[in-house]
């Protein structure tokens, strides 16, 4: 590939504005939001009764979501509720982590000067890395997650009822499950996060290693696993944040 490999926790700083660093990981996170809102305007100017092939495709999928949603809430006021949120999800992960597959061969820059992530004084920074490969990334989605389940957990049950599930001072027994419960509240977004991140940023590793060795045709099955992968991940995330939402907004 012309370059060390050097793999980063963090995206890559590319510039500044007024003092605020921006990573490549950021700029792809707006090229994929930018391409999620331009796809969506596309596709729902002109619904009709009688649907075009696209929109065909585009109900298949959104009806498809809606019935694995309601097959883990069995609750349709909570499928209607929270179904657009969950969709977000899993349609902006799924995208950002496809992309991040495909975009380790665009160009980058060169930033030379010794580092703790640099050591030999010359690091090469990619113009646009998958969101999903930065950590701050997936616990910014994680904290998302996990602090939205106990809001909703809470609007549903008030706050007494929810917070009894962690403090139930009924017998020892109780208590130290409760205290247990508490505890994998914030395992959770450890789990979430570093999950998404720990897989995404293996393929990322796999196909800059692969390409390196053998760069013509030796990465093809790989970019099948990845896009696989990549598909993988995003369900697990959704369908564990709402499961996460579920198990809140019911009584223990």
């Amino acid at each position: 590939m012309g370059h060390d490999i050097h793999v980063s926790l963090k995206g890559g700083e590319l510039f500044e504005i007024f003092g605020i660093p921006v990573t490549n990981t950021m700029i792809t996170t707006w090229i994929v939001m930018g391409l999620i809102l331009f796809v969506s305007y596309l596709l729902t100017r002109k619904v009709k009764l009688s649907p075009s092939r696209g929109q065909v495709a585009v109900e298949f999928v959104v009806g498809g979501l809606y019935d694995y949603f309601y097959n883990i809430f069995q609750d349709k006021k909570k499928t209607q509720r929270f179904f657009s949120l969950f969709a977000s999800f899993f349609i902006f992960i799924i995208i950002a982590n496809w992309m991040g597959t495909f975009i380790e061969s665009i160009p980058g820059i060169h930033h030379f000067g010794i580092t703790k992530e640099s050591p030999s004084g010359e690091e090469f920074i990619p113009f646009l890395r998958s969101p999903n490969s930065d950590v701050a990334s997936t616990v910014s989605w994680s904290l998302i997650s996990v602090l939205l389940a106990q809001v909703v957990g809470i609007s549903y049950l008030g706050v007494k009822k929810y917070l009894h599930k962690f403090f139930n001072f009924k017998n020892p027994i109780y208590f130290f499950i409760g205290i247990i419960e508490l505890i994998s509240e914030f395992s959770k977004i450890v789990s979430l996060s570093f999950r998404l991140f720990g897989n995404i940023l293996a393929g990322e590793i796999l196909l800059l290693a692969i390409g390196s060795v053998a760069p013509l045709l030796a990465p093809l099955p790989f970019y099948g696993l990845e896009i696989f992968v990549g598909f993988i991940q995003a369900l697990v995330f959704t369908t564990l944040s709402v499961i996460y939402m579920k198990l809140a907004s019911e009584v223990h």
